[in-house]
């Protein structure tokens, strides 16, 4: 659920020599192949450090842009946007893996290209706003789920210049913050009573995970029962425990003759696979 990816920037200039498409990014892929004894495999493809942008155009009204970045060994990446009068949005995004990189993609029965195309990726966004989206997002198509973090965007950029106005995806949208009942602590008072210091006392411990029923079907069967309480002990900074909330954690993955994938979303920012 915690992913370590180079991140993509991609300013692409007009005549000019004006930004009219900006973009920045973090992405990875996670894609399931078959081997030449027949069984199937799950490999991770992140982005190489060296990416180049060829292809990439800028747009009009009557042609949509195009963002093209190309990395590793003969793998592609795009997507295309279109605008009306008021809005652009993302249409469509076109992958392209190569299994010919053995290092990526080692036994793979089928050789050479595999082009996945995802349609209606984004909504549409005002004119002259940038398109931001920090939390995890994933589309998965044909084998292949595309996961995007710490997105920043803008096609169709005016005169230059890229917007301040940010426009934000809906997993970005902070929740309401909860109702906090009165307490002595936040009620001003006339009282000239005199309150001894409330003890010190221990940090509460994380409280065990809710255990969560996940299941996957195989046409009218149900082929992965799951019962499982997730806690993650992250170590970065310093260490951090989380939860894994059943109630608002969808389940989604496949099942094979050999293999089953279970993938958990709790909603938010955090993606497992079993």
């Amino acid at each position: 659920g915690f992913f370590q990816s180079c991140a993509v920037e991609v300013d692409v200039k007009d005549a000019s020599n004006a930004t009219c498409l900006y973009a920045k990014w973090m992405m990875r892929f996670l894609i399931k192949y078959e081997t030449n004894s027949s069984d199937y495999k799950k490999t991770t493809l992140n982005l190489s450090s060296s990416v180049t942008h060829n292809g990439s155009v800028c747009g009009n009204d009557t042609q949509a842009a195009l963002l093209a970045v190309q990395f590793g060994e003969g793998h592609s990446w795009s997507i295309n946007f279109t605008k009306n009068n008021e809005t652009y949005r993302g249409d469509v995004i076109t992958f392209t893996y190569n299994t010919n990189d053995t290092a990526v993609f080692p036994d793979a029965k089928r050789k050479g290209p595999v082009t996945v195309v995802v349609k209606d990726v984004m909504r549409p966004v005002q004119l002259d706003n940038v398109f931001v989206c920090h939390n995890t997002d994933d589309f998965e198509a044909e084998n292949v789920t595309q996961i995007f973090w710490n997105v920043t965007v803008q096609a169709f950029v005016q005169n230059g210049t890229i917007g301040k106005k940010e426009s934000r995806c809906r997993a970005d949208t902070p929740t309401s913050a909860p109702t906090v009942p009165p307490t002595i602590a936040n009620v001003t008072t006339a009282s000239t009573t005199t309150l001894s210091p409330a003890p010190t006392t221990a940090p509460k411990p994380v409280e065990n995970p809710d255990t969560g029923n996940y299941s996957l079907k195989s046409g009218n069967s149900t082929c992965l029962l799951a019962t499982v309480g997730l806690q993650l002990n992250v170590s970065h900074d310093k260490p951090l425990l989380i939860n894994i909330n059943p109630k608002t954690t969808s389940a989604d993955g496949t099942c094979g003759n050999t293999t089953a994938t279970l993938k958990l979303n709790d909603g938010n920012s955090t993606l497992i696979s079993f």
